[in-house]
């Protein structure tokens, strides 16, 4: 069964249903169960949009196995073919920030800092489903990360 399947939350009574066209406000309490089940929903989506970009990718590199005799043609091949892969190979480990996201709500933690245990933010969480960090935690860890650089 997948993390976060419907019938698995059901059980615990850890969602709702949502009224079409919800979105998480504010004025409601932070990460309630119709919060966690849209921000599921969403991780859902993104997930199966990766997976259907993937299998796409595969039968077109089956379909394509040819090479073409013209030089430029055979390089211009080879560049999309590894723009492809670098491609799906960074939604891959985005797969696994998916999963893992989908984790953190069946266990509660979703939408809270992993650093601060504060929340982060409905507006971070809409732009970057699978954050762990505040903006303010994240500022800092790229800071560090800057200063380490040099």
């Amino acid at each position: 069964m997948l993390v976060g399947e419907p019938d698995d939350l059901f059980e615990r009574g850890k969602i709702a249903d949502l009224p079409e066209g919800y979105r998480p406000s504010d004025d409601e309490p932070y990460m309630n169960p119709r919060q966690l089940e849209y921000f599921r929903r969403k991780l859902l989506r993104w997930r199966e949009e990766i997976l259907r970009g993937s299998d796409l990718t595969l039968r077109r590199l089956q379909e394509d196995s040819e090479r073409p005799t013209d030089p430029a043609d055979w390089a211009s091949a080879e560049a999309e073919r590894y723009y492809e892969l670098r491609t799906r190979d960074r939604e891959r480990k985005l797969l696994a920030k998916i999963d893992a996201a989908l984790r953190r709500i069946e266990e509660g933690t979703y939408g809270f800092c992993e650093e601060t245990g504060e929340p982060i933010g409905l507006a971070r969480l809409e732009a970057r489903p699978v954050a762990t960090l505040s903006v303010e935690a994240q500022e800092r860890r790229e800071r560090r990360e800057r200063a380490y650089r040099r």
